[in-house]
């Protein structure tokens, strides 16, 4: 079984209508003090967690939401019970708001994110053997450090894979945090920025990485997987047009997971994690997008020229 930790949240998605690095001016890079004039706005669920969910009950992928929300949850929960997918695992805190992410994305694709963690903050309190056994597989998806790192601690000691997803936290881990997280992990997963910063921080990561599954994102460049000192390289998925970004991220992962769930290879997992991708990409935020099974299985057939079955 998959067990799909990470936050659950409201995205505020903003667009600008211009290019951030216009604005950014190195030589002032201390003194930044900046205000960007968006021309859209939308309020949209979101969170990774809920956002791998989503697409996973998209492809009827079995998975525990095992993370926590606020007391203004009661839509969001609606919905993915309308979808067929739990939410009983996912603890709701009375007192406090569900963590809200603000987007703000300019016209070449470049984000600035901020974030407030709310009921997110209590995830760390989570008791993973509650929901996990030693043959299920563990997303560690951004939880806050304390969050993630308690996730973390938990699967080593009950023994439990795990994949993870350090990207949103890596600003806030000690290099002895975040090596303690790769050491232990089947799965590392991030975006060719993320994998770059955890190759400067963690000095023997040579030697770690050469005994884990390495996954890099590598946006409409596709994504890059070394395993055993092998490589792959994975192609992209055209989707009909690209609307916006957000989300395409944790779609991937929800694609990959699904093909790790039914037994493929590195490769397949990865092109339906593309395929999933791009779904994403032609909808304005990270769970407007919609398609069936049969779809989804038609366009990985027209990118990659195989049938499968899911």
């Amino acid at each position: 079984m998959l067990i799909i930790t990470g936050t659950i949240a409201f995205d505020y998605i903003m667009d600008f209508p211009g290019s951030f690095s216009d604005h950014i001016m190195s030589e002032h890079i201390k003194n930044v003090n900046l205000s960007f004039i968006v021309n859209k706005f939308a309020k949209r669920r979101g969170g990774t967690a809920g956002n791998v969910s989503y697409n996973l009950g998209l492809l009827h992928t079995p998975h525990i939401l095992f993370s926590t929300a606020g007391k203004d949850i009661e839509e969001y929960k609606s919905h993915f019970l309308k979808m067929g997918i739990d939410f009983s695992w996912v603890e709701t805190q009375k007192n406090n708001y569900t963590a809200t992410g603000f987007a703000m994305t300019d016209k070449t694709n470049n984000q600035i994110w901020g974030y407030f963690y709310g009921a997110a903050e209590a995830i760390g309190e989570l008791k993973l053997e509650k929901v996990a056994g030693k043959k299920d597989l563990v997303l560690i998806g951004p939880s806050g450090a304390r969050g993630s790192l308690s996730l973390i601690r938990q699967c080593v000691k009950l023994g439990i894979s795990y994949m993870f997803d350090p990207g949103f936290i890596l600003t806030q881990v000690s290099n002895e945090d975040l090596g303690y997280g790769i050491k232990h992990a089947k799965y590392i997963i991030g975006n060719d920025y993320e994998i770059k910063l955890i190759k400067d921080r963690i000095s023997d990561w040579q030697k770690i990485f050469y005994h884990k599954i390495v996954i890099t994102t590598l946006g409409d460049k596709g994504s890059k997987i070394i395993n055993n000192n092998m490589s792959y390289n994975i192609s992209s998925v055209q989707p009909a047009k690209i609307v916006d970004p957000t989300g395409a991220g944790d779609a991937w992962r929800s694609g990959f997971l699904t093909g790790v769930d039914n037994g493929f290879d590195l490769v397949t997992c990865a092109q339906l994690g593309s395929v999933a991708a791009s779904f994403v990409l032609e909808e304005y935020g990270t769970q407007e997008h919609y398609y069936s099974k049969e779809k989804f299985l038609q366009r990985y057939f027209q990118s990659y020229g195989k049938l499968i079955k899911l």
